[in-house]
């Protein structure tokens, strides 16, 4: 049972990305999931999670509008596109399968710089 990000890497302000959580061993399907981020020396972020099906998304004030969070259960995938990136959008990012047995992803890390 496994939760692996892709898709960060060093991209300029203003600049898009797209997160990749690719889940292995276990059927996402019925699961809430989130993304979250870190920067060293700080407590973790929810930035974003949403429901089996879609049906409810919620994102942290600080990335709504410019982040978008999706998923396709087919390919037992979630996504996190961003869009319009900022310096202060550095930051290890990682995948969560919530429920009573959490499942965390390794974290990809996303750099904002000129």
């Amino acid at each position: 049972v496994q939760l692996v990000e892709s898709g960060g890497g060093l991209v300029q302000p203003g600049g898009s990305l797209r997160l990749s959580c690719v889940a292995s061993g276990f059927d996402l399907g019925p699961y809430f999931m989130r993304w979250y981020r870190q920067v060293p020396g700080k407590e973790r972020e929810l930035v974003a999670g949403i429901s089996s099906r879609g049906g409810t998304i919620n994102y942290a004030d600080s990335v709504k509008g410019r982040f978008t969070i999706s998923r396709d259960n087919r390919k037992n995938t979630v996504y996190l596109q961003m869009n319009s990136l900022k310096p202060e959008d550095t930051a290890v990012y990682y995948c969560k399968r919530s429920g009573s047995l959490e499942v965390w992803g390794q974290g990809t890390l996303v750099t904002v710089s000129s």
